[in-house]
C-alpha cells in the first residue's frame, strides 16, 4: 500500500498531514491530546478493508474483550499514504500498513515515530499484476512498451520491477504511470492503461476483464516478499506496553482462528467490508497468513532475542526506494532495526 510522500522539508509534510487525512481521522484528531496525556484509556486503531486477521479482531471485539476498561477506536484507511499522515498528525496508536510505506517512513533524518510490532499477512494472490484482455497481452514479456499503472512506493510497485526483470525487461521498457487503486480502475475502464499491478479489491474488479499475468506470491517465493505489518507509536509504546500486549495476543487469536474456524472467518470478513460470504472466501483464500509462531520466528518477525528475516525484506525495500529516487537514501541496518518493536513477542505464543 502506498506511502506519505516524502519532499525536502518533513515540517511541510506534518503541516499538510492533519488537512491531508480522511474525515473519519480528523474526527478523531480532537481525541489526540487525551489519548497521548497518559491518562485516557483509548486505543486509535487503523485498519484497511483488505482480509487479514485485523478484520477478525473488529468484528469479534477481541481487544474489547481483552482491555474493557479502554475505548478502542477502529479508523478506516485506503492507502499507506494516510496511514503515514495520520502517525505524523498523532491521530493513530496502532495501524496496518504495508512494508513498502513502512520502508519509507523510517527513512529520512525525520522518521516517523513507530514501530513494526506485528505481521499481518504475506502478499499473496491477493495482489497481482493483470493485464487487459483486449490488449491481447498474456505474459509479463508481452508488456514491453505498455503502459502499466501501480501506486507508486507501494507494496506493488516494488513487486513489479521483479516480476519485469524475470521476464527480461526492465523499467525503462515499459511506461509506468503512478495511480492509487481507485483511479487505476477508472484507467482501465478507459483503456488509458494497459496492465496495473495492484491489490484487493481492486484487483478483482480488473480480473473481471484482464488477464493475471503474475503474483506477489509468485515474486516472494522467488526471494522478495512484501508484507501487511502492524505498527505501533513510539508514544504508546512508552505509555502503554501492557495495551500492545493485549493487542499482539488479540492478533494472535485472529490468526488461529483463521485456520480453525475458516467458516466463521469468512462471515467476519464478509460483515466488515460489506461483500458476499463466497466473496469473502475467495479473497482469503488468496492472502498468506503465517501461525503466531511463524511471526515471531526467525523467519519472519523475530522476538527481543533479535529480529527476523523482515529485518533484510525491508532493508531491501528500502534500497529499493532509494534506487527509484523515492526516498533520498536507504536507511541503515540499524535504523531499520529500531525500527523494530520486537519486546514481548516471545510472551505471544506462551
Amino acid at each position: 500500500m502506498s506511502p506519505l510522500p516524502q519532499g525536502p522539508s518533513r515540517r511541510l509534510l506534518l503541516a499538510g498531514a492533519l488537512a491531508a487525512v480522511s474525515a473519519a481521522v480528523t474526527g478523531c484528531s480532537a481525541d489526540s491530546e487525551a489519548a497521548t496525556s497518559g491518562g485516557a484509556k483509548q486505543l486509535r486503531i487503523g485498519y484497511f478493508a483488505f482480509p487479514s486477521g485485523d478484520l477478525l479482531v473488529k468484528n469479534r471485539k477481541l481487544l474489547e474483550k481483552a482491555l474493557p476498561e479502554y475505548t478502542i477506536k477502529w479508523i478506516k484507511f485506503d492507502s499507506g499514504a494516510g496511514v503515514n499522515q495520520a502517525f505524523l498528525g498523532k491521530s493513530l496508536d496502532i495501524a496496518a500498513l504495508g512494508s513498502s510505506p513502512f520502508a519509507r517512513g523510517i527513512s529520512g533524518g525525520s522518521p516517523i515515530p513507530y514501530k513494526v510490532a506485528w505481521i499481518l499477512d504475506v502478499a499473496g494472490e491477493n495482489e497481482a499484476l493483470v493485464a487487459r484482455k483486449d490488449t491481447g497481452i498474456t505474459d509479463v514479456a508481452g508488456l514491453n512498451g505498455k503502459k502499466i499503472a501501480t501506486p507508486f512506493a507501494s507494496t506493488s510497485h516494488y513487486s513489479l520491477p521483479a516480476a519485469l526483470e524475470a521476464a527480461g525487461l526492465a523499467a525503462s521498457d515499459v511506461q509506468l504511470i503512478d495511480l492509487q487503486p481507485q483511479p487505476i480502475l477508472a484507467a482501465w475502464e478507459r483503456g488509458d492503461i494497459d496492465a496495473a499491478y495492484v491489490w484487493l479489491p481492486t484487483l478483482d474488479e480488473l480480473r473481471k476483464t484482464g488477464t493475471q499475468l503474475t503474483s506477489s506470491k509468485e515474486i516472494g517465493a522467488a526471494g522478495k516478499p512484501t508484507l501487511d505489518l502492524a505498527v505501533v507509536s513510539d508514544e504508546l509504546i512508552g505509555r502503554d506496553p501492557k495495551a500492545i500486549a493485549a493487542w499482539r495476543k488479540a492478533q494472535a487469536e485472529a490468526l488461529r482462528l483463521l485456520k480453525s474456524d475458516p467458516d466463521g472467518a469468512v462471515k467476519a470478513v464478509a460483515a466488515e467490508i460489506n461483500i458476499s460470504e463466497a466473496d469473502a472466501k475467495a479473497q482469503l483464500a488468496q492472502g498468506v497468513f503465517l501461525t503466531p509462531e511463524q511471526v515471531v520466528s526467525a523467519d519472519w518477525l523475530g522476538t527481543h532475542s533479535g529480529p527476523g528475516k523482515l529485518l533484510t525484506y525491508v532493508s531491501d525495500t528500502s534500497a529499493f526506494l532509494a534506487a527509484q529516487k523515492q526516498i533520498d537514501a536507504a536507511p541503515s541496518e540499524d535504523a531499520v532495526r529500531k525500527a523494530f518493536y520486537l519486546e514481548g513477542l516471545s510472551d505471544v505464543v506462551k
